[in-house]
């Protein structure tokens, strides 16, 4: 090994730097909500140093070593990209270089990395301009570099509407007043002429909606939304913006499925020590249509059209404290009934204490929301974005209904359910939504009431 690589591994050893991480698919950034250590505390491996919180969880980063916490980078509240560093761990130089030059030329390596580290974090500091000095809102790191790369007056940014926590102005804000910015057309440069042209029209902004004024009576209480309520908010306005919505229906007869359960469960509960719900069953139906018809199983970046690979499915499931969360099964299509019913089960007993993971709600490329479970008998659920489409069940009642046989029509008492499939209209067409929904209905309907389990 040469004197420089070992200075690297010195440097790497000495001063361990901690990286905001990946925390699912989609995910390019997050709020650092709580230093769990302060600059100077001894920080054994393992131990939590920071809480962070995206759209979609939250989570805490533990640190990989052990040793002393001598900088953090960013501040709570700060909004901070993935792979960003955000703090230094000294690890008090464990690792020494056994050459009588190594310890000069590392200590200057170690003092050239701290400048640099230093620098980066003055010039994202010092992003505020003068004229951000005297603005009373919040502007993250991120949103006050793209504004000085892009020579954003504070003015503008004072125009533009915050979609994240309280109002605040997000990358995806600025991006998306930066792309509007760039399509307008610029004023040309006029010929001379003896008279003065007529001043050219300047294209209006682009209308952002404002909430009605509310006002409280006498009695009413007033309850802050708490940050996840806040965060599902969001997103579900900005999927409406984003994706165009069509909702399909139709009705799936599950006589034969609610049978076959109510003969298996007590077994099933005995064999396995856990419940089989309709769920898993509706999942086995829906991964099975995505494969007959993977325009549904999408994404759209642009004018890109993605067809995900795999399917793996999320299932909305309600909290108790009445938010929502989409625990996600991977590769649904090739697990098994017991399998299915395994994984639901352990995600939604997970979901419910808390215990869920960043790994467990990403990756998504599919929603199911089960409307059912309240009585509802149908619903026109919201698409949980980057995805193209999300299915709804409703509860299964028994009606009677008319069956056609060899010896003629008859009324029968059956149990019927309505499967709602809401879809972005920019791919997902009506023949295509209503052929990948009467799949679903079809693998329901003839379902194996034979198979053992």
């Amino acid at each position: 090994m040469d004197i420089e690589s070992a200075i690297q591994i010195h440097i790497k050893m000495a001063k361990f730097e901690i990286i905001m991480p990946k925390l699912g698919e989609s995910i390019i950034e997050a709020t650092i909500t709580k230093w769990l250590k302060s600059v100077g505390d001894p920080v054994n491996e393992d131990d939590a140093l920071v809480e962070i919180a995206t759209d979609k969880v939250d989570s805490e980063i533990p640190s990989p070593v052990e040793g002393k916490l001598i900088k953090t980078l960013f501040n709570e509240g700060d909004i901070v990209p993935v792979g960003q560093v955000i703090a230094i761990i000294d690890m008090d130089g464990t690792e020494e270089i056994e050459t009588t030059e190594a310890p000069v030329k590392v200590e200057k390596a170690e003092m050239a990395s701290a400048d640099i580290i230093e620098k980066q974090v003055s010039e994202i500091a010092s992003v505020t301009s003068a004229d951000l000095s005297e603005s009373d809102r919040f502007y993250s790191p991120l949103v006050k570099s793209i504004a000085k790369a892009e020579n954003l007056s504070a003015k503008e940014l004072e125009s533009i509407q915050g979609t994240g926590q309280d109002g605040r102005l997000t990358k995806r804000d600025v991006l998306d007043y930066l792309a509007h910015r760039s399509a307008t057309p610029q004023a040309q440069p006029k010929a001379a002429a003896p008279a003065p042209a007529a001043a050219a029209p300047v294209a209006s902004p682009v209308k952002t909606m404002t909430p009605p004024t509310v006002t409280s009576s006498t009695g009413d209480r007033i309850e802050e939304m708490d940050r996840m309520r806040k965060l599902i908010a969001d997103h579900m306005v900005m999927s409406k913006q984003v994706s165009p919505h069509v909702t399909s229906f139709i009705e799936a007869d599950v006589t034969n499925i609610v049978n076959w359960r109510n003969a298996v469960k007590d077994s099933f509960m005995k064999k396995e020590g856990e419940k089989i719900t309709f769920t898993p069953i509706f999942i086995e139906a829906a991964a099975k249509a995505l494969r007959d018809f993977p325009g549904v199983n999408a994404s759209v970046d642009g004018t890109k059209i993605i067809y995900r690979k795999d399917v793996n499915i999320g299932m909305a499931a309600a909290l108790p404290n009445g938010n929502l969360i989409v625990p996600v099964i991977k590769n649904a299509d090739q697990k098994n009934l017991v399998g299915l019913a395994k994984t639901v089960n352990d995600l939604a007993n997970r979901a419910r204490s808390n215990k869920l993971n960043p790994d467990d709600i990403s990756g998504g490329t599919f929603t199911i929301t089960n409307f059912g479970s309240f009585d509802s008998l149908t619903g026109t659920p919201i698409i949980n974005q980057p995805q193209v489409a999300i299915l709804g069940v409703g509860a299964i009642v028994k009606r009677p209904v008319v069956l056609e046989t060899p010896q003629g029509d008859v009324i029968a008492i059956r149990s019927i359910m309505i499967l709602s499939l809401a879809y972005d209209h920019r791919i997902v067409d009506g023949a295509l939504g209503g052929m990948y929904l009467r799949a679903v209905r079809n693998y329901l309907e003839n379902f194996d009431v034979n198979q053992k389990i």
